[in-house]
């Protein structure tokens, strides 16, 4: 009886431990998550940049940033985010075919949502000459 009351404790303290840490875990929060470039330019690339916030407790680390195609290239903050800092992840998207386009970014990182989603969205239009 002593052991099975002792095996509880510990199962008991181990779940207490795993709830406190996930509310410790880091967390983006993002200014947006969707860019609409509306109509821009054939062959001249355009850029934006995505601005979050650690509102978690522990410091954030990007594992990495994918793009859903070669003609989207992502640059993001490789430091680790300390609570209440802020980084960026600033996409360029290089506008070579006409016609509309929705890019989607996985974020990969430590965060309590450990994949996150970035959209960018518009229209290229052929150069005028």
């Amino acid at each position: 009886m002593k052991r099975f009351i002792a095996l509880c404790t510990l199962i008991m303290g181990f779940v207490v431990m795993t709830a406190l840490r996930a509310d410790q875990q880091p967390e983006f929060k993002f200014e947006k998550e969707t860019n609409d470039f509306g109509k821009i330019a054939q062959g001249k690339p355009v850029t934006y940049e995505f601005k979050f916030n650690n509102t978690g407790d522990l410091p954030l680390i990007i594992s990495t940033v994918e793009s859903s195609c070669g003609c989207t290239v992502p640059k993001y903050t490789s430091t680790p985010i300390k609570k209440g800092e802020a980084g960026t992840i600033t996409v360029t998207f290089n506008a070579a075919a006409p016609g509309s386009f929705n890019k989607v970014l996985t974020i990969k990182s430590n965060a309590k949502t450990p994949v996150k989603y970035l959209y960018i969205k518009g229209e290229v239009v052929p150069e005028s000459k």
